[in-house]
């Protein structure tokens, strides 16, 4: 793999700590630097977001246990998120054997099951070792969710969903993302759990970029 995962098993612990414990605001009382907490993109990303909206991105791989352990904060951070910003996740393929767990998403996004099957997907991977690397495990998983296996496949080997995995690996280019998870914001910004020495922290970078976006800076 060329790229890498970002979050260190420091930095693990202390996503796995802040279930039980609200995030500080550290974007509220200290500013952050660009090339040590955050890094400009340029030339900026595309962004997808409504007018007016500020674009949140989460970059994940269903089998990276450090997205695993920062999906539960990032879920219940995501509820309390301003009614100005417009999140969405988005599944790297640093490789080609990826591909088809960012087909896994989209076709659960296409049927409305992120919010239902998208942590079961993780646990399903990292707590109960199954292997959903291809059509055929990931096929036989979403049938023993109550799904029907045929209309999820339909969803899974559609153009728009090749398409939309298409799509998320330019953006990944776009914001440089080197390892996950990772957020952009907006298009100009990019942060990871190394720059910010954890995932916890980079939510309070986060907050503090998207100060900066309302500000007009």
């Amino acid at each position: 793999m060329h790229r890498r995962h970002v979050l260190s098993l420091a930095g693990a612990a202390g996503v796995a700590a802040s279930v039980c414990e609200p995030v500080v605001a550290w974007a509220q009382t200290q500013a952050f630097r660009a090339g040590q907490d955050f890094l400009p993109v340029s030339p900026a990303a595309p962004v997808d977001a409504p007018d007016g909206k500020i674009e949140l991105i989460e970059f994940f791989w269903y089998n990276c246990p450090h997205c695993n352990a920062f999906e539960p904060v990032l879920a219940r951070w995501v509820k309390s998120l301003p009614a100005d910003v417009a999140f969405r996740r988005v599944p790297v393929a640093f490789q080609s054997s990826f591909v088809d767990q960012q087909k896994l998403f989209y076709a659960l996004e296409a049927m409305n099951l992120v919010d239902k099957l998208h942590a079961r997907v993780f646990a399903a991977i990292h707590a109960e070792r199954q292997q959903l690397t291809t059509p055929q495990a990931i096929a036989a998983w979403i049938g023993r969710q109550g799904v029907v296996a045929a209309q999820f496949t339909s969803h899974f080997q559609s153009f728009a969903t090749e398409t939309k995995a298409r799509r998320a690996s330019q953006l990944t280019d776009a914001y440089q993302v080197q390892g996950v998870p990772a957020l952009g914001v907006a298009g100009r910004f990019y942060t990871d759990g190394e720059l910010t020495r954890n995932m916890n922290r980079a939510l309070d970078v986060v907050s503090f970029l998207m100060d900066q976006v309302r500000a007009g800076r």
